[in-house]
């Protein structure tokens, strides 16, 4: 049940970051990614905290803990690495959209539009990276919950060609 419902809330963040086609590089989409970094940061921290607790929790009491336990501190930590890639990537997404908001302050010229193709092009992939790796947290949780056994540690996602840093 912990597990579903981490999941679950886990999703509700990555509902909430805008789809390719809906992205503008509005004050509205700095409000957005402002209310879904701060919900993820505190995800985050639960999952850490959780995963710190259910720990020393093992180590102080080790006759007590079950299969049960480990499987669900086990997956607390696994859906942590996914769910801070997502925030990095939420974060890169700022930066993005600072860039953005700062070419509108600059001379009009087929250099103005190519960094703001660029810029635009890279939140994109930002948003669509931290989607994603929203996703493998909220699935990996839900496999181990629905598995009986210890859940093995997440495969790291390929990694993404990283675009040039904007600057």
């Amino acid at each position: 049940m912990l597990l579903h419902d981490v999941a679950d809330r886990i999703n509700t963040v990555a509902d909430q970051i805008p789809l390719p086609d809906q992205i503008r590089p509005e004050p509205a989409l700095g409000e957005i990614l402002d209310d879904e970094v701060r919900h993820l940061a505190r995800l985050l921290g639960y999952l850490a905290g959780e995963s710190a607790f259910r720990h020393r929790a093992a180590a102080r009491y080790p006759a007590q803990v079950t299969v049960s336990q480990r499987r669900v501190t086990l997956a607390l930590a696994g859906a942590a690495e996914p769910a801070g890639a997502a925030l990095a990537a939420l974060g890169s997404a700022i930066h993005c959209l600072g860039v953005l908001a700062d070419l509108t302050h600059q001379s009009p010229g087929p250099a103005r539009h190519r960094a703001t193709a660029a810029a635009h092009q890279q939140l994109v992939d930002h948003l669509a990276e931290s989607r994603t790796r929203l996703a493998q947290s909220a699935k990996y949780l839900r496999h181990a919950a629905d598995t009986r056994s210890a859940p093995s540690a997440p495969t790291p996602a390929p990694p993404t060609a990283s675009p040039a840093r904007i600057r």
